[in-house]
């Protein structure tokens, strides 16, 4: 099958691969009609994931149709076009039964706190992902679901991953009415996340990035104030400025390892990655919430060391929530927004482009060429 296939740092290709075998009674085998290039995706492009191993396929938003099963799959069938989330949850483990899937204590030997990720580096598991023609998804009848009758696929695609990490970052922001919110990160998560807001009652969502075309995109969909740093000086400074120096009273890190802003951190962090990645947006958000605000994290950091400014979390009596999202308890309430035309995540998605272009596709993506938020990838079998 044809397959992406990672080489190192920014530099991947489409490749031959063995065809995925059904490997425990749980597993399916999907045949891949769309597959998502992430944001997180990027920080293994550029290397800033340990243990992100030549020969890997990335990959963790993947929509398909069932070709194969195991013996105890019993809620699919072949035939069914599903969708199938990041998260690998068995369903089972203490975690699990609190709804906690990204937390699951079975998918992941290689760690104690992520659980399992498609393609996502073998800290998060060692999966292969799903930038191919066709995916191993073990735990099958768990997380994988059967996208509803007259659902656009890409609609569907775009709820693996996109609608609920920004909808869970909106969430674990516990968002009161009235309340100001600031989005630091301008992709399609931070955008989803301004958008997802304004459900839960914001009054003012303000969106931070460096990206002229990604900020006027945000306007146009969250709908949101949108900012460019260079142009602000101090981001913090602005933040406290445009709140009568009280601060927001949510902030949301949906930027994570690869922030700009701050050459300390790029050096540490992006150069030389003595760190878990550039924490810029991290430093702003804990510095330009109010006293006693939340603090959600979305954004992707690795698993060593980041230098986090701990003193000011203490002294502001800030709260901090964080997680990869649950995406599969998220699903029946996002269902629900997409067919009621609340939410139209489709309109994320800038560019559709062949599988057989996948390094093309990174390089647009990394370098934010061509307008680009949101690129898919389409397999041959679903154009032919």
């Amino acid at each position: 099958m044809l397959a992406m296939n990672y080489r190192g740092p920014q530099r991947v290709r489409i490749d031959h691969k063995p065809m995925p075998q059904i490997l425990h009674p749980q597993d399916a085998i999907v045949r891949v009609t769309r597959s998502c290039i992430c944001g997180s995706d990027l920080h293994l492009y550029n290397g800033s994931v340990p243990d992100t191993r030549v020969g890997m396929t990335f990959g963790h938003e993947t929509t398909g149709v069932v070709e194969q099963i195991g013996p105890e799959v019993e809620k699919l069938k072949p035939g069914d076009h599903v969708l199938v989330p990041f998260n690998i949850a068995c369903g089972k483990c203490v975690f699990c039964q609190q709804e906690l899937y990204g937390n699951c204590h079975e998918s992941n030997s290689e760690a104690t706190a992520v659980g399992g990720i498609f393609g996502y580096s073998h800290t998060a598991g060692g999966y292969d992902g799903g930038q191919a023609e066709y995916v191993r998804v073990p735990y099958a009848d768990v997380s994988p679901t059967v996208i509803p009758e007259g659902m656009d696929p890409d609609d569907a695609v775009m709820l693996t991953d996109v609608v609920p990490t920004g909808y869970q970052a909106a969430e674990m922001g516990g968002i009161q009415p009235g309340d100001t919110v600031a989005v630091f990160g301008a992709g399609p998560v931070g955008i989803m996340a301004a958008r997802c807001a304004w459900l839960f009652g914001a009054g003012r969502v303000i969106v931070i990035d460096h990206v002229d075309y990604r900020l006027e995109f945000a306007r146009n969909y969250a709908p949101c104030e949108a900012y460019n740093f260079k142009s602000l000086g101090d981001p913090v400074l602005f933040m406290k400025r445009t709140t009568d120096w009280m601060g927001a009273d949510v902030c949301i890190d949906a930027v994570g390892a690869e922030a700009y802003g701050s050459p300390f951190h790029t050096v540490l962090g992006r150069g030389m990655k003595l760190i878990g990645g550039a924490a810029t947006a991290l430093h702003w958000a804990i510095n330009s919430v109010k006293k006693g605000g939340i603090l959600s994290i979305v954004g992707v950091y690795g698993p060593i060391q980041t230098l986090v400014p701990i003193g000011n979390v203490v002294n502001k009596g800030i709260t901090i929530r964080a997680n990869q999202a649950s995406v599969k308890r998220l699903l029946p309430r996002l269902i629900e927004h997409v067919q009621n035309g609340i939410l139209d995540p489709k309109a994320l998605i800038t560019h559709r482009i062949p599988l057989e272009y996948v390094s093309d596709a990174y390089r647009i993506f990394s370098a934010k060429l061509d307008g680009c938020i949101k690129p898919v990838l389409i397999p041959p079998s679903v154009r032919s």
